[in-house]
């Protein structure tokens, strides 16, 4: 299983896949081993994820009608339109890298997109505070997930504060780290 944390901590919620990815792999082990990628805005970039994994979670917030800080567990193919990296002309997202696959008859992994409706996508770094408020609720749903697929999550020893996760989003002169990578 691979989970993957799409959005840009450039734009407050946006960013809630990353930090919840970031979160899990910092502060839980997992029982059969997952991967756990920073997606960020790759969107094209995780076409090689895709088409090299069976199931894929990812987690992102989604721009639904509904309350700030709903959430939501959706499978991708029920899902068009609505946030992974699908808002400009110049991107292309996780679900239009499925519909590529799709259209050359290469099977497209189980996936599901377990989000969050944002409460502010606005140029700032962190969460909004009804954002934060339900993190915790995010990620309870998101363990509760995994452990119906047969994935046990046990809390490191040490444990990485949220605020602390934010706050590396960027380095010391405000310039954004590298989101291509694997947590």
């Amino acid at each position: 299983m691979v989970l993957i944390g799409i959005g840009n901590v450039l734009q407050k919620d946006d960013g809630l896949g990353v930090y919840a990815t970031t979160f899990l792999h910092e502060n839980y082990s997992f029982s059969p081993k997952i991967k756990i990628i920073n997606g960020g805005v790759e969107g094209i970039h995780l076409y090689n994820v895709l088409e090299n994994s069976s199931h894929v979670v990812v987690l992102d917030c989604l721009q639904l009608n509904d309350a700030p800080a709903s959430i939501y567990a959706i499978p991708a193919q029920e899902i068009s339109g609505y946030g992974l990296n699908n808002g400009g002309a110049h991107e292309i997202g996780i679900l239009q890298c499925m519909d590529m696959m799709e259209l050359q008859g290469k099977e497209i992994p189980k996936t599901i997109v377990i989000g969050m409706i944002p409460q502010e996508v606005t140029f700032a770094f962190g969460l909004s505070q009804k954002v934060l408020n339900a993190f915790d609720g995010y990620i309870s749903v998101i363990l509760q997930y995994l452990k119906k697929h047969g994935i046990d999550a046990v809390k490191t020893a040490s444990q990485t504060d949220l605020f602390e996760i934010i706050n590396r989003a960027k380095d010391p002169s405000g310039v954004m780290i590298s989101q291509q990578k694997e947590v």
